[in-house]
């Protein structure tokens, strides 16, 4: 998942090196009760924004009609097992996100695992990444079943891909056809990782989980404890298909608006315009080549990677940039950079097709 709020973390324990390159770290991590919310004042909600207008106050209490406000945004949210539609606003992390929402239906922050935009589903396609569309339907996912699965590490290579909430949860991206834990069934997308062999792993990142995963010898057996989403319930309440205000035969429009707030390293979030085609392609090959070779989703971290890149020359100079930044703790070795920049250069000429 993608990072909030800051874009990468130093390592303060890198992995014993596992690649031919004895100075750089290894890569292959492939285991790796509804609160009535606040009424906003007109004009403020419009679908799932809001601007809101008005004047400032000026000297001695009066209304001082030259000062003018910031535009508030307004996002619409439930709870993906079902709830009342909440409104969601004064956020500029994905934490204070989480904190918004779980005032607003009064519970606790760490309940939510993690949210999926414009969809109920555990969908890891609409997975809450860097950045949210003006127009997008939030969802929240609860801590559901708890449980706890031993495995056997058959193989070197577990099958996951493992993302984070951006506050401390690192949970299933994707399983591997045929791998180890493809063939535990009580294992599944969505889960939540809080234990391994007893040790607490909430607070992790997920780069922290796989290493610790990948780390544990072949052959052995450990206990991994998950907390799954909470399922059930949200079929009666979710906006009926085929329908939008009232007017039957209309599809429901989530998601159609062509900015979004991103969420910035300095803690504050920006409305932007979405990536173009080309942009976005490089961004999620970027991602595929993380899958691939730490077994980690982090759309936030692509995306740094792709600015650092965009406007590089050469190989050399993007890999430069990676090691004046704080990318330069993960040690990617000179193999995986190439590899980086050719994603890059393909998006750029525009090889790639969405």
């Amino acid at each position: 998942m993608p990072l909030f709020n800051k874009k990468s973390t130093k390592i303060s324990n890198p992995s014993p090196p596992m690649t031919k390159d004895p100075h750089h770290h290894a890569y292959h991590h492939d285991n790796n009760n509804y609160k009535n919310p606040p009424i906003p004042t007109a004009p403020s909600i419009h679908d799932s924004m809001s601007n809101g207008g008005g004047g400032g106050v000026g000297v001695g209490g009066h209304v001082d009609s030259t000062t003018v406000t910031k535009p508030q945004l307004v996002f619409n949210c439930q709870l993906a097992h079902g709830s009342p539609t909440g409104f969601i606003t004064g956020f500029a992390s994905v934490k204070e996100l989480y904190q918004k929402i779980a005032e607003c239906y009064d519970f606790s922050l760490d309940e939510i695992l993690f949210c999926t935009l414009n969809s109920h589903k555990v969908d890891m396609s609409n997975l809450l990444g860097g950045q949210i569309g003006l127009n997008d339907f939030i969802f929240a996912h609860k801590k559901g079943r708890p449980k706890e699965v031993e495995i056997v590490k058959s193989e070197d290579a577990l099958g996951l891909t493992i993302t984070d909430n951006g506050a401390g949860y690192a949970f299933i991206k994707r399983i591997k056809s045929g791998s180890v834990i493809d063939r535990i069934p009580h294992i599944q997308i969505g889960d939540h990782i809080e234990k391994l062999d007893g040790i607490n792993v909430v607070g992790k990142r997920h780069y922290e989980v796989a290493r610790m995963l990948k780390d544990i010898p072949t052959g052995s057996t450990f206990t991994i404890r998950l907390v799954e989403p909470m399922k059930s319930g949200f079929q009666g309440i979710a906006p009926r298909k085929g329908t939008a205000g009232g007017k039957p035969g209309k599809q429901q429009a989530y998601g159609s608006g062509k900015e979004t707030l991103r969420f910035k390293a300095n803690g504050n979030a920006a409305i932007e315009d979405e990536h173009d085609d080309a942009t976005q392609c490089g961004i999620d090959a970027i991602n595929s080549l993380l899958d691939s070779f730490m077994g980690i989703n982090d759309s936030e971290l692509a995306t740094q990677i792709w600015d650092l890149g965009s406007n590089k020359i050469n190989s050399m100079d993007f890999a430069e940039a990676i090691d004046a930044s704080d990318l330069e703790a993960f040690g990617f070795t000179d193999d995986f950079i190439i590899e980086l920049w050719g994603a890059i250069t393909d998006a750029r000429q525009g090889r790639y097709k969405r």
